[in-house]
């Protein structure tokens, strides 16, 4: 390429020789059919080599934009190009909703949902969960289209973008709701040791924000579901922690107007589930990212884990995170067939202590078959990640009957499967 193109955080400087922006389907076509390697690009908010390749970097930002609102099916048919804040406005004004979005408002739906990322909430599953049928060209050029009850459709949305480049995806709609938001501080670990199922279930939507270096969780942030009666007021204390007398950024000491309203004001769905505000930048992109996923009846375990080796993570960690995501059957999904929470890592833009880091945080989480995402910094081998899957060795069947010359596979992806 003439320009070096990066990833959001920097950290990835992509090795492709082409950066190719198609404008129409039938262009697409034509480029996958002649390429010889060829992988989707998304919106660049990954932290490894997951969208690299040495041919062809695709983005299908340029597509033509679909929104397209079925109202008696309940689902939304969108262009895989699309990041979820461009699109969420829409379904609220026409009375819908989706079940659950990620902190970021900025990322592409299809690569949200090729990864297995995801929000917070018990009875919540990641965004991919939401897909219903999806289009994808296949490594001929070829249109395919898949539907839940398909027999490769589990193995075919959360897929690192190994079967094809994704067009389009239906999502299955909620009637839209109004949600509430606090955050409180100073919650003991002692409190969330002894209830971590009350915790995690306090809201519609919970995220545990800490540095790991006390024995209080910095933050707690409810996004309760406005009910029939309507809004209601929150409890200067829960727990052991404090209502927060302000808006508050998940690392403390940061400006807060790059995030979602706080203070219990009540208003639409899409604009309280996120963490960070569209039209805002969360942050510089100068730093770095991992998660890990363990069952959620470990997830106290796993949490005591981490807290004893806190001394040998924070001092390069610039914020953590704990959320919970529902189960789901999507054969490469982190949270494939158990209720999972989620231990995640904004790391400083430190490259070798974060290696460091990585090894300390995978030896503690070890014992609990802890998932790493996709999208994400990990050490864990290839071996290790085989047999956290039930349906991996399915996975591998479907990638080599879909695309057998290799055709979507980056160095990432033929390390990890076969």
């Amino acid at each position: 390429m003439d320009e070096a193109v990066t990833n959001w955080a920097g950290n990835i400087t992509f090795g492709a020789q082409r950066l190719r922006v198609p404008t129409s389907v039938g262009e697409l076509q034509e480029l996958v059919a002649g390429s010889r390697s060829v992988r989707a690009l998304g919106t660049g908010h990954s932290f490894n080599a997951i969208a690299d390749t040495r041919g062809d970097l695709v983005s299908t930002s340029a597509l033509p934009k679909v929104i397209d609102i079925d109202r008696q099916a309940g689902t939304v048919t969108v262009s895989s190009g699309l990041r979820f804040g461009e699109f969420t406005g829409a379904l609220h004004e026409a009375g819908f909703a989706l079940h659950n979005l990620g902190s970021l408002p900025h990322i592409s739906v299809a690569g949200a949902c090729a990864t297995g990322t995801h929000g917070s909430g018990v009875r919540n599953g990641s965004l991919a969960s939401a897909v219903r049928a999806l289009h994808y060209v296949s490594a001929t050029g070829d249109m395919v289209a898949l539907a839940r009850g398909d027999e490769r459709f589990a193995g075919s949305v959360v897929a690192l973008g190994s079967l094809g480049i994704v067009t389009r995806l239906t999502l299955d709609l909620v009637p839209a709701f109004d949600i509430q938001q606090w955050v409180y501080e100073g919650l003991p670990h002692e409190a969330l040791r002894q209830g971590f199922d009350e915790v995690m279930s306090a809201a519609y939507s919970v995220s545990l924000f800490t540095r790991w270096r006390t024995d209080r969780i910095d933050q707690v942030w409810l996004k309760r579901r406005v009910g029939a009666e309507g809004p209601r007021p929150a409890p200067e204390r829960w727990l052991g922690a404090a209502l927060s007398d302000g808006a508050r950024h998940p690392v403390p000491g940061m400006p807060p107007e790059s995030c979602t309203p706080q203070s219990g004001v009540p208003g639409p769905w899409q604009a309280r589930l996120p963490h960070f505000r569209l039209e805002h930048t969360p942050s510089s992109g100068d730093e770095l990212q991992s998660e890990y996923f363990v069952a959620r009846e470990d997830a106290a375990a796993a949490f005591d884990a981490l807290h004893e080796v806190r001394e040998r993570i924070a001092p390069c960690l610039r914020i953590g995170e704990i959320r919970s995501v529902a189960a789901d059957d999507l054969w490469l999904s982190p949270a494939c067939h158990r209720d999972s929470v989620a231990f995640h890592f904004t790391w400083l833009p430190d490259p070798a202590a974060v290696t460091a880091a990585l090894g300390v945080v995978e030896d503690a989480l070890s014992p609990f078959r802890a998932r790493p995402h996709w999208g994400k910094l990990f050490t864990t081998g290839p071996e290790s990640v085989r047999g956290l899957y039930e349906h991996y060795g399915r996975f591998e069947q479907l990638m080599a009957a879909c695309d057998p010359a290799g055709k979507f596979r980056n160095d990432l992806i033929r390390r990890y499967f076969a």
